[in-house]
């Protein structure tokens, strides 16, 4: 069959060039590698909270049984979104199945062909895939770089959106937020900004980078994400009622989507009573971070500046990372290699994410 050679070929090029990607099941290694920065992934008490929260519903259904606007609406989810938007202190939110969606979902169907979107080159491949699907033009900026951005929105014209990170997945350093928020109010630009990872690990309640800052009301579009720290499934889009209203008449991800399951609801919900008592869990993240911090500047390796759950160690080349990741797995640490071209060739790397449980 022509396809099945095709891809063949396909797989056997990227196998030669040392990027052929495996799915892989890790057992019996101290956990360096995921998302579940508090633990809550693993909680045996937050899994008994939900199981006792899912009992109480009055009817109990597997699935959702269509999209929202069919009929995958319910009280419980409208209840959820009530309860998100106190917590993320805005006027609404609006669930979505995955953080990957709802960035589709904003980005694709939000700036308009005339508009601009200006992104950090370090941002999600969601991000990237929003603004591809978007009609604006899209125009990238250095990292965490003001001027740079600065300089660029001076040459366009259009309605401005500026799509950013609170904390980056790869390099795990924090967005100038406040310094950005002035920027965009100077230019009259609006922020869109992905708090995936800030969501639970940040702010009151788990509330994120920008509530924790201060400047939540000041940011139009955010996007918080449920399957990290909070240990559960789904994520939303906080911001006005007029923006979550947009969303469910345009966003193409939201309106053909089947709509959240009765038991995710239930367990985003639960995910936050129950951070809310165990808030001290954000304090053992941070102190097992400044541990690691302390420790490492007695290695002679070069380490990217973070001071989040996330640290990369810089190790050049993909056959040299794949290496000491391999090494690594042999101590029984769960490490992973970072390679190309999930970032840039050369900037390859060992991923480390560091937990409350440590």
């Amino acid at each position: 069959m022509e396809l099945e050679g095709w891809m063949k070929k396909a797989l056997q090029l990227r196998s030669e060039k040392g990027t052929l990607r495996n799915l892989s099941i890790s057992k019996n290694k101290i956990d360096f590698v995921s998302n579940d920065y508090l633990g809550l992934a693993q909680s045996e008490k937050l899994y008994q909270l939900i199981e006792e929260k899912y009992k109480q519903l009055p009817h109990h259904r597997n699935g959702s049984a269509g999209s929202r606007l069919l009929a995958g609406n319910s009280e419980l989810a409208e209840e959820v979104e009530s309860y998100l938007a106190k917590n993320f202190q805005s006027e609404s939110t609006l669930l979505f199945n995955s953080g990957y969606t709802a960035n589709l979902a904003v980005l694709s169907c939000i700036p308009q062909k005339g508009d601009v979107i200006f992104y950090d080159e370090l941002v999600h491949a969601c991000m990237h895939d929003g603004t591809k699907l978007s009609k604006a033009d899209r125009v990238s900026f250095k990292h965490n770089d003001l001027s740079d951005l600065e300089n660029k929105i001076t040459q366009h014209s259009g309605k401005k959106f500026i799509a950013v990170e609170s904390i980056y997945s790869m390099d795990g350093d924090q967005c100038p937020l406040v310094e950005l928020v002035a920027l965009a109010k100077k230019y009259n630009a609006s922020i869109i900004l992905d708090e995936a990872h800030s969501t639970g690990s940040y702010g009151e309640n788990g509330s994120g980078l920008a509530v924790d800052l201060g400047v939540a009301s000041l940011i139009d579009i955010r996007i918080y994400t449920f399957g990290k720290a909070m240990g559960v499934h789904g994520a939303c889009v906080a911001g006005s009622e007029a923006l979550t209203h947009y969303l469910v008449n345009f966003a193409r991800p939201f309106i053909y989507t089947t709509a959240p399951t009765p038991h995710s609801l239930v367990s985003i919900r639960c995910a936050f009573e129950y951070l809310m008592q165990e808030i001290s869990l954000q304090q053992k993240l941070k102190s097992n971070i400044n541990y690691f911090l302390g420790q490492f500047e007695k290695v002679k390796l070069k380490k990217l500046s973070s001071n989040s759950a996330i640290q990369s160690i810089l190790i050049k080349g993909n056959e040299e990372v794949k290496m000491l990741a391999n090494q690594l797995q042999d101590a029984g640490l769960d490490c992973r290699a970072i390679r190309s071209p999930t970032v840039k060739a050369g900037a390859e790397r060992i991923r480390i994410c560091l937990h409350s449980y440590n």
